[in-house]
């Protein structure tokens, strides 16, 4: 294992496109995703619903690229949509929408998965990010995968962005994994101990013909199924697209970190999938909060104390990939709170101007629109 890999990324995002007026859902209008494609090719497609837009960043040699990339695929889908009077919003779950409402894309692949899911599909109103970071070796990609595992709960606190669903708060930070953990095939994946064993979990399923390939395992990480690359599913989609250049960077920088390690015959930790579980849970409720535990040091630190423990990890990693003023910005993310935290402070202060509740959510609407623009 002493071949560096190339550690490439790329960067998928899920959007809900929202009438830009009334804050309401609305569906993609074929000229909309024609002309988009025009611009942009193959890095944008329609998702399961239609009223959402999914993009993918061309192979990115770093993190810079990738920001390059994603910054134009988010200012060409927020220019097109707008022709249309339409918004795109990057966040997990929309603030007041009903899922019973949305009407799923007719496409092969959609219309098998909701034959197969049932109405577990229909309530699949949630968007997400997916970070693909280059291991060419797959001995590689299930080693690190397993050590990988520990960092999910970490990510996901940070890009928690999922409060509410149908117009209501559900108490937790990312909703969205409770929607998406109905699915079968999901969660923390399975520790395997090589490429082979995983191979032969994979052959049991696709050999019965209950899956086609790998792309029907939607562990919140996993072995790319079309690339070599490991991906990593765990994070609510990110309003911001700065906040999501710097969870690739984190990711790619730990991924760096952890195969320095094997260099010396060392490795992360793996706690079992019960301790970790924990972490993830206490990650969707609380976002960044309450803090999540180190079970190293027995006890739960606060997300800016891990912050700076994660950031001196990956120091060296982070210069060797000319990332440290991506990773850096996990400060302010941290000092910032969640976009779950702005979401609910949005809606207070509208209801404290005397806003309805209806007319509160669309003002947290109208922020994820300006939100998605920020950094555009």
């Amino acid at each position: 294992m002493s071949t560096e890999p190339d550690f490439t990324l790329g960067i998928e995002e899920e959007y809900l496109l929202v009438d830009a007026e009334t804050c309401d859902l609305a569906t993609a209008p074929q000229a909309l995703m024609e002309a988009c494609k025009v611009d942009l090719g193959d890095q944008v497609s329609p998702e399961f619903l239609r009223c959402q837009i999914e993009i993918g960043t061309p192979v990115s040699s770093d993190i810079r690229q990738a920001r390059d990339h994603l910054r134009r695929l988010r200012a060409t889908v927020a220019r097109h949509a707008a022709d249309h009077g339409l918004a795109p919003i990057s966040a997990s779950c929309h603030p007041f929408a009903d899922w019973r409402d949305q009407d799923h894309t007719d496409k092969d692949r959609y219309n098998q998965l909701s034959r197969d899911m049932g109405g577990v599909a229909r309530r699949m109103l949630i968007c997400g990010m997916h970070v693909h970071v280059g291991i060419p070796d797959p001995s590689q990609r299930i080693d690190l995968m397993g050590q990988l595992t520990y960092f999910l709960p970490h990510l996901l606190a940070l890009s928690a962005s999922s409060p509410f669903w149908l117009g209501e708060d559900t108490g937790l930070a990312s909703y969205r994994t409770t929607v998406f953990g109905d699915m079968p095939r999901t969660g923390l994946p399975p520790a395997f101990g090589s490429w082979a064993e995983y191979e032969r979990s994979l052959n049991a399923l696709t050999d019965l013909g209950i899956i086609e390939d790998s792309s029907k395992i939607w562990w919140d990480l996993r072995p790319s199924c079309k690339f070599p690359t490991l991906e990593t599913r765990i994070c609510d989609a990110c309003p911001r697209a700065e906040d999501a250049v710097t969870l690739a960077a984190l990711i790619q920088a730990t991924l760096r970190m952890l195969w320095r390690l094997s260099r010396r015959n060392q490795r992360w930790r793996q706690y079992d999938a019960f301790l970790v579980g924990e972490n993830r849970w206490r990650a969707a409720r609380y976002g960044t909060t309450e803090g999540l535990i180190d079970f190293g040091a027995g006890a739960i630190l606060q997300l800016d104390r891990i912050a700076e423990d994660w950031l001196e990890l990956i120091a060296q990693d982070a210069d060797a990939l000319d990332s440290q003023p991506a990773v850096a910005h996990l400060r302010d993310m941290v000092a910032r709170g969640t976009s779950a935290d702005a979401q609910r402070n949005v809606a207070g202060l509208a209801r404290a101007a005397g806003a309805t509740e209806e007319e509160a959510l669309r003002a947290v609407t109208r922020h994820l629109i300006e939100e998605f623009r920020h950094d555009l």
